[in-house]
């Protein structure tokens, strides 16, 4: 019997209450919001801490692949397999592909489920839990990891704890949504309770069967879902057909409220799902006033706020309890101890069509090789900013409504044009006429940047026809 422990992370989905850093394109778990490093990556280097993982699992989907990818080989984490979900379906069946998968590999294996958009602390404290859940969780016990409150939170659901079952898990008395503030005070008074972190320590044999039993269109979906997947590159895309019959529903509703194996876990490490403003501004370090700042400001008799900016400076005077977000193209500016509230309006943005864009990209939009920003867009004309990392190239291409002019800012550029190929370099240009088959690419050390001015009748990016490309994309 294998005694290793297989990391499942999930990694699907939008954070859509850190608008407007956060959208569907890049959502929170793919951005630095704690040091350096992405949440994702955070996620991935707390695995090298622990010697019975065996290498993770990420279930993502079609449009989050290539980051998934590229930000595991930043982190020098090799990965075990990512699962692509045709569709969202929530938690149950996307756990469920992952127990199928790994069952398909190891038929003793145990799975770590974790978002990839948390900040923990992970100190001797957090392995041990890692440890003694395993330990559960091979006695049969579907276990959840269960964070002792500091707090009376509105945010976060609790877990009443029940029955002990030695190694200082118990039964989980009863599943709690998020409370009212009275609820939460109470709780906290009580003792008995425990917030539910989303993570979770299960034998994957013992999760299959309960769920075949409580939720079988969950289990049926996930294995078909499995059985007819197929490799594409460095993804294991599971069968659309199959998974889009799963139901829309969470492992909590699906198996964990009902089943009589699930069993919890206290644990006392630092702990937050980064679920709203206040959360991130609670996660950091403030500075004597209680303010957090990431990025350019100054503030003046101002207290108990953040402040997080991608470029703009950002000056405060006299408030508050106050969240200002300014993104490339957007500001977010509201109370810091109603910032649960930005859900809502994210809802609002995505209604209406003039805004809807504002959800779901950034200005700067991320690709496999690189990347670009939008500079200045006009009738019939549209000026891009173009970053292409070392050694990648972008497909063999065609637009049929527009011409392209490039203009090397930094570094060098491969460029081919109907077949001819020439190189650019610094302060040099190129004309790419309508209709030409091309293609760029950056064969030097560092990372190539270029201004690209297009112009002509139509300048969406779905006017791309590709004839050949590295990553899959070909049409």
């Amino acid at each position: 019997m294998s005694t290793r422990i297989v990391p499942v992370i999930l990694a699907g989905g939008q954070g859509t209450r850190l608008w407007p850093m956060s959208r569907a394109t890049r959502p929170k778990q793919f951005i630095e919001l704690m040091g350096n490093r992405s949440l994702f990556q955070q996620t991935l280097e707390r695995l090298g801490g622990l010697e019975q993982y065996d290498a993770p699992i990420v279930l993502t989907n079609e449009q989050y692949r290539f980051v998934v990818a590229e930000q595991a080989q930043e982190a020098g984490i090799a990965l075990g397999a990512i699962l692509l979900e045709p569709a969202a379906r929530n938690t149950a069946v996307a756990i469920a592909s992952a127990a199928q998968y790994a069952l398909s590999q190891n038929e003793d294996a145990v799975l770590h489920i974790l978002a990839s958009d948390h900040a923990i602390t992970t100190d001797g404290a957090y392995y041990d839990a890692v440890k003694t859940a395993e330990a559960v969780a091979r006695d049969g016990w579907l276990v959840t990891f269960g964070i002792v409150p500091a707090a009376p939170e509105t945010g976060y659901g609790y877990i009443a704890v029940g029955e002990a079952l030695g190694r200082g898990a118990s039964k989980v008395g009863r599943f709690v949504e998020k409370p009212d503030l009275a609820k939460a005070e109470a709780f906290l008074a009580d003792g008995s309770y425990v917030w539910n972190s989303g993570m979770f320590m299960i034998d994957a044999r013992t999760f299959i069967a309960e769920c075949e039993t409580l939720a079988p269109e969950t289990a049926e979906a996930a294995r078909r879902a499995v059985e007819l997947a197929r490799v594409d590159l460095d993804f294991v895309r599971l069968d659309a057909g199959a998974f889009e019959l799963a139901p829309n529903i969470s492992v909590d509703y699906a198996i964990f409220e009902k089943t009589s194996k699930a069993a919890v876990l206290p644990v006392s490490f630092a702990w937050s799902d980064l679920g709203s403003w206040d959360a991130v501004w609670k996660a950091h370090q403030a500075d004597a006033a209680g303010n957090v700042l990431l990025g350019p400001a100054l503030l003046s008799n101002t207290t108990n706020s953040m402040v997080m900016t991608n470029g703009a400076h950002v000056v405060v005077e006299g408030l508050d309890d106050i969240a200002i977000i300014a993104s490339e193209d957007a500001i977010f500016v509201g109370r810091l101890s109603q910032a649960q509230r930005v859900g809502a309006l994210v809802k609002s943005l995505r209604a209406d069509p003039a805004t809807q864009a504002l959800t779901e990209i950034h200005k700067t939009s991320y690709r496999p090789w690189g990347g670009y920003s939008s500079v200045l867009m006009g009738d019939r004309f549209q000026v891009k900013r173009l970053f292409v990392k070392s050694g990648k190239k972008l497909s063999l291409q065609k637009h049929h409504h527009r011409s392209e002019h490039w203009i090397v800012v930094k570094g060098t550029a491969e460029v081919t044009i109907d077949g001819i190929v020439s190189t650019l370099s610094e302060n040099q240009s190129i004309y790419l006429p309508l209709g030409c088959v091309h293609r760029l690419a950056n064969p030097g050390k560092i990372e190539l940047e270029l201004i690209e001015v297009q112009t002509g009748s139509y300048l969406g990016e779905d006017d791309i026809v590709r004839i050949e490309d590295d990553f899959g994309r070909v049409g």
